[in-house]
């Protein structure tokens, strides 16, 4: 089976004016430069998103503005992250008539460590509230469910599930997600700092997070990546590295936005209660992004 979603699918920030209130026009500024570097589609409104941070409201406006913005060019997705599966089917409801292409479906992010049952019992109420595709995203260390090779073969039967995002953070799974699933759906890596071990073990996809500071790179990395170029790809993800690393740091939407911010592709302005960086951190995460600039590898121009 041929999967549904490949390719790179940056997780785009929601960018904000000073006063918190989102910036939509710089948003779709910011989509329009990861269009142009060749990506495969986009993720508005994850976890790098802030979903969690903004209002009801506010969600849809993002949504109903870069569906607009992008214009059919890649696909769409919006992240779910409701803390019920009430609100998370109205959400999705909404977001199929306002034209988005699918979702990145999260757990419910209030509840914690629920059993199987429950966890299983969520995804497919929130996919049977909607005909469109999902990508369901799997990341026990920061949301405290685990959806395990052996529970996405449970959900196997749903047939709008057509991808994982896998950010466990152990490259293991990969494999036995092979095994256990074959290619029933796509999977995504979303670890930045794994991408490279996880495409050696064969992913169709990668949720990028700092690579949205560096979109020509990080889609130089991934061509490389899939076409089995693998010194080029070890140059490139060597100096990539420490930029990546910022990607799984409990901060990772401050560091990613100052990164975007520092390239000239946004600025670092969050929703409370999240703050912009200060002293000696900030100082700190200025220090790797410009050591990263100042070595910025020269890639192939796209035609």
């Amino acid at each position: 089976m041929k999967p549904y979603w490949q390719g790179v699918f940056p997780a785009i920030t929601t960018q904000m004016h000073k006063d918190g209130s989102p910036d939509l026009a710089a948003t779709a500024h910011h989509a329009e430069v990861l269009i142009k570097s060749g990506i495969s589609g986009l993720v508005f409104l994850g976890s790098l998103g802030e979903n969690q941070s903004l209002t009801a409201e506010e969600k849809r406006g993002v949504m109903q503005a870069m569906i607009e913005a992008v214009a059919g060019r890649v696909p769409v997705l919006s992240g779910v992250a409701e803390s019920s599966c009430l609100e998370a089917c109205r959400y999705v409801k909404d977001c199929e008539k306002l034209g988005a292409d699918g979702f990145m479906l999260m757990p419910p992010m209030i509840y914690k460590t629920p059993d199987t049952r429950e966890s299983l019992a969520h995804f497919r109420t929130v996919a049977k509230a909607t005909g469109l595709p999902i990508m369901i995203y799997n990341n026990p260390i920061s949301y405290g469910h685990d959806i395990t090779p052996e529970l996405f073969a449970e959900l196997a039967d749903q047939k709008n599930f057509v991808a994982l995002k896998e950010s466990s953070g152990n490259t293991r799974r990969i494999t036995d997600l092979h095994n256990t699933v074959g290619d029933r759906y796509a999977i995504f890596t979303g670890v930045d700092d794994l991408a490279l071990e996880s495409a050696i073990l064969g992913i169709d996809g990668w949720v990028a997070g700092t690579g949205i500071a560096f979109p020509a790179e990080n889609q130089y990395l991934w061509e490389l990546m899939q076409a089995g170029q693998w010194d080029q790809a070890r140059a490139i993800y060597r100096w990539f590295s420490p930029l990546l690393h910022l990607d799984v740091n409990p901060k990772f939407v401050q560091y990613i936005k100052l990164c975007v911010q520092e390239c000239g592709l946004g600025n670092e302005w969050v929703r409370a209660p999240r703050l912009t960086l200060a002293g000696a951190e900030r100082k700190a995460v200025l220090k790797i992004i410009h050591d990263g600039i100042a070595a910025r590898p020269k890639v192939p121009k796209r035609k």
